[in-house]
């Protein structure tokens, strides 16, 4: 009977093993001598017509310099729209945002009376633009929010990728600005730099990027789906159907654009909450993937889906081991010791530290892990409720 709880306690310590050393380390060494895609438009070619999609909802704190570094962007005025789309903001968003319609040919705002969610704009957004200029493979969307800040070449070296007729996906270089050093700010970039890495890997390996960076991608027209009702997480949404059609996502470090980060666990942990019944949406969905034998079924499974399963593996690990401790397995002991002591004492620790101004960042990179997938499993039974709706409230950054 035993062997059963070291088996399964084997198999969760082994699922979060893969998921976060295992498979980034098969990418480092596969990815050697693999190249960039090298089919680009050059900056003296006709290039795509380019439709930017966003959705809004009081931003008044950040659109007029979102707006700013749309309009900087180098790239043909007469290949550029900007479309966005206010979700019944009332702030002063819409305000700002009708000032420069006022002034920019290319630029159409939409400040829609009735709140439906970010992806319900996008798709009524992308339409619009497709009634234009066609859902054709040479026209581009660029999906982006509002906190994000392109640099002047980034939709450039985004597009450049659509000359090769493989790519469907371009995703962006994420970096952070305004890292705290008593927050969770400097975790929360350390995570995304090392997610970045990771997509650009799996794009050199075998052009199949599991998920772009949601607040700044180009997507072909042609490969675009409109988002379901009530989904949550809509840009993992759109590239696994995209994939569904065939071609390669790729990810684009020349491609920079800026956000700032937060810093308060419980906003951010609300965030990745919601994030995270929208995963469960999402491996509800693309399940069937997952059996189709090829590298996309090993990189969804391995860089996803057991990263949500990781409260499960944890759950598993700690039960297993203490059942077998109580059997009196000197291993199982300790190792139930230690995932206490790093489960529960830490995280506990940390926040009595922190109530007293006391920083140690591996006890809160401790507390951080453990947050995520509190969250994850918060999310989890949200999805198994029901998500009632997909209206969202921007998080809180620096």
């Amino acid at each position: 009977m035993l062997i059963i709880f070291k088996i399964l306690f084997w198999t969760a310590v082994l699922g979060l093993f893969h998921s976060y050393i295992f498979y980034p380390l098969i990418l480092r060494i596969s990815v050697r001598n693999k190249k960039q895609n090298s089919i680009c438009f050059q900056k003296t070619d006709t290039l795509p017509i380019v439709s930017v999609i966003m959705s809004v909802y009081n931003e008044e704190a950040v659109i007029e310099d979102k707006m700013e570094s749309l309009l900087a962007l180098d790239y043909p005025k007469d290949r550029l729209n900007i479309y966005i789309g206010s979700d019944h903001s009332d702030d002063n968003t819409n305000d700002i945002l009708e000032e420069y319609q006022n002034c920019i040919t290319y630029f159409k705002f939409f400040p829609f009376k009735k709140r439906r969610g970010k992806p319900g704009v996008v798709n009524e957004l992308a339409q619009i633009a497709f009634d234009k200029h066609g859902k054709t493979r040479t026209h581009i969307l660029l999906m982006t929010d509002a906190s994000v800040m392109l640099k002047t070449q980034t939709l450039f070296e985004l597009v450049k990728h659509f000359k090769n007729e493989k790519i469907m996906i371009v995703d962006a270089n994420m970096l952070n600005i305004d890292t705290k050093t008593k927050g969770i700010s400097a975790l929360e970039k350390q995570y995304i730099s090392s997610e970045v890495g990771l997509k650009h890997r799996e794009s050199l390996v075998h052009g199949k990027m599991i998920g772009p960076f949601g607040g700044c991608y180009t997507i072909r027209a042609s490969h675009f789906s409109m988002i379901p009702d009530k989904f949550l997480v809509d840009d993992f949404y759109i590239t696994m159907r995209a994939f569904e059609k065939g071609g390669d996502a790729i990810n684009e470090l020349e491609a920079i654009c800026y956000e700032a980060l937060p810093d308060d666990m419980s906003e951010e942990y609300r965030r990745k909450s919601r994030i995270s019944a929208g995963n469960f949406q999402n491996l509800h969905t693309f399940r069937h993937l997952l059996f189709k034998g090829n590298w996309l079924s090993f990189a969804f499974f391995s860089h996803k889906v057991l990263r949500w399963l990781g409260p499960f593996f944890i759950i598993f690990a700690l039960i297993s081991s203490l059942i077998l401790a109580i059997s009196g397995n000197i291993l199982y002991q300790i190792l139930f010791l230690l995932m206490l002591v790093g489960g529960i004492f830490i995280p506990f620790l940390d926040f009595i530290l922190k109530k007293a101004n006391v920083n140690i960042m591996p006890f809160r990179a401790i507390r951080y892990f453990m947050m995520m997938n509190i969250a994850l499993l918060e999310g989890f039974f949200k999805f198994i409720k029901g998500v009632k709706n997909n209206v969202w409230q921007p998080p809180k950054r620096n």
